[in-house]
Order: C-alpha cells, then structure tokens, then sequence
C-alpha cells in the first residue's frame, strides 16, 4: 500500500487539478502541518495528570509536546494566568505523514460505532479539526499505565482556499468521511 505522500503526489495532485482547473501543479493544496492539543483542566489539582498527558502525547506522535498555560484567569475555574493547563504538538514533514497514516489507517477505525469523521469540521479557509474522546485509540498507548482517559483535538492545517478543496484532499488522501 502506498503511504500517503506518495498517494499525495500520485492521486491527490491529478484528481485535485482536474477538478479545480489548477494551471500550476503548485497551486495544489497540501497539508502543512498536523497540531494536536490536550488540554488537562485537572492539573490545576493535580499536576502529575500534566506528566502523564505529556508523556502520552509524546508517545502518540514521536515528538516532545510544549507545556501549554493559561493566558487569563477564571475564578470559577480556580485558575491562574500562567498556570500549565494543557499540552500540544505541532507536526510538520515525515512525522506528520506518518502520523496521519497511523491516524487514518489504525486509530481512527479502532473507535467504537466509527462510521467516519463528521464533514463539519472545517473552519471556512481549508482547515479541518476532529476531537477524539480517548487516547486509547492509538496503539502506542498501553491500556494497563493509563491513569485516566482523555481526548484530544486535532487540526490539520492544509494549504486549501477553501473548504471544498481542503474536503477534497482529504477525501483523496483517505480520510473517512461520514456520508451525509
């Protein structure tokens, strides 16, 4: 099976000029950059839910994830401007196109009653985010070391003027999107 840079550049490119009448292959929307967001509100009580956080997001994509704070602070949360209340990752290159393989080909078909990803998710200038419900959907994760379970966002930022062609990419790249 191709992976997806190569399915990329062999069917996406094609199909998408086609399509949309691109006359520069360069004008071909491609995804820029994945960012995956935990955000752990708990830590706030207790911070050793942030390590773990940390280190899950670390394993799920094979990169260091940054410690996100608080920028304001609400009360009624109990938190505080600088206060770390989350962690991300920023993916771009190889990691990325590994990281959306595993995502389309693994995770995603091992979520339970999974009859694919909502097509409401894109923002209106080609990006497209999905919220996933529990770590455990990703094989990296040991079922037996996690304390508790949390879900994470994740955007995938494409190169798209619109969302139809961003929809279109991902449809291309195989992403499951569920039928209407």
């Amino acid at each position: 099976m191709a992976t997806i840079k190569e399915r990329y550049i062999s069917e996406a490119v094609p199909a998408l000029t086609q399509r949309f009448q691109y006359k520069n292959p360069m004008q071909v929307p491609k995804v820029e950059k994945i960012v995956i967001n935990m955000g752990v509100g708990e830590a706030v009580q207790n911070p050793k839910l942030l390590e773990s956080a940390v280190t899950e997001l670390g394993q799920i994509t094979g990169q260091r994830p940054v410690v996100t704070k608080a920028k304001k602070s609400i009360s009624s949360f109990k938190i505080r401007a600088g206060m770390a209340i989350g962690a991300k990752v920023t993916l771009r290159g190889q990691r990325m196109y590994d990281f959306l393989e595993r995502l389309i080909g693994v995770a995603l078909p091992r979520v339970r009653d999974f009859r694919g990803v909502s097509s409401k998710g894109f923002d209106g200038r080609g990006n497209y985010a999905l919220g996933v419900k529990e770590q455990l959907i990703f094989p990296e994760i040991d079922y037996d070391k996690v304390e508790k379970i949390r879900g994470m966002d994740i955007v995938i930022v494409t190169s798209a003027q619109t969302d139809e062609e961003a929809k279109e990419l991902l449809k291309v790249l195989g992403m499951p999107f569920r039928e209407q």
